[in-house]
């Protein structure tokens, strides 16, 4: 990783078919990133460089959870489609070291919320944030139908670290999902397929507020709102 940290920037094609095969290196975060946040270690590259890694204790440390994380900044329903949001969050996760897959937490035109997740992990992996604590016992309890309320206190933290309720880099305090309360579809409800911000069109969201992910709320596209980051496998010691 010291060396990919002096190569050039990097595009990666059709990131949701196949994040994880790259032919270019990654280029890490910058010694600044995280260390306040998480209190991770900076390790001393050739040549001087510096890089910092997160520290990832408990569950996540073993690989025996999922992250649900939020990107660095809200989003308006224009987010260049599902591949679009994928992406970023793809890209996200490696700028501070994330080894799994992510995938936005959104349902379009050919994906269902519920379906992201891996079919053998849905039930018995529980879901935390990105200092590994509890907001759901596991994928599926998010779909029951009560609209996915999640542990009392627990906290959604984007991947720079901070807490989106309390963060004024949120003013709306509302996430997009556009599904139903059990993780399907909803064709009038994703913002064109995530593809506008038009003021007439409409996205199924949810306020944080309320302490639920899957709350049902038709809002305007043109409001920024929290795009969570859902790892949809975990990854054993094998197969780091």
């Amino acid at each position: 990783m010291c060396a990919a940290a002096s190569q050039g920037d990097w595009r990666v094609p059709h990131v949701p078919s196949a994040p994880w095969l790259l032919s270019h290196p990654i280029r890490p975060a910058g010694p600044h990133a995280l260390q306040g946040a998480w209190g991770g270690s900076t390790s001393q590259c050739p040549g001087g460089a510096q890089l910092t890694l997160p520290r990832l204790g408990g569950s996540a440390g073993t690989g025996s959870a999922l992250h649900l994380v939020a990107l660095n900044a809200p989003l308006s329903g224009s987010m260049r489609g599902i591949r679009g949001a994928d992406f970023q969050c793809f890209q996200q996760a490696r700028e501070v070291g994330l080894l799994g897959t992510f995938r936005a937490f959104l349902s379009s035109r050919l994906q269902d919320l519920y379906s992201i997740v891996r079919r053998a992990d849905r039930s018995t992996v529980p879901i935390v944030n990105l200092r590994d604590e509890v907001l759901f016992n596991n994928w599926e309890s998010l779909f029951a139908g009560s609209e996915a309320p999640m542990r009392a206190g627990a906290r959604i933290l984007s991947f720079d670290g901070r807490d989106v309720l309390r963060d004024s880099a949120w003013p709306q305090k509302s996430v997009w999902h556009g599904s139903d309360a059990k993780g399907r579809r909803l064709t009038e409800s994703y913002c064109e397929t995530w593809r506008t911000e038009e003021r007439a069109a409409v996205g199924q969201a949810s306020s944080l507020s309320s302490g639920k992910l899957l709350e049902q709320a038709a809002s305007s596209c043109q409001h920024a709102f929290v795009v969570l980051c859902i790892e949809n496998s975990f990854m054993t010691a094998s197969k780091k």
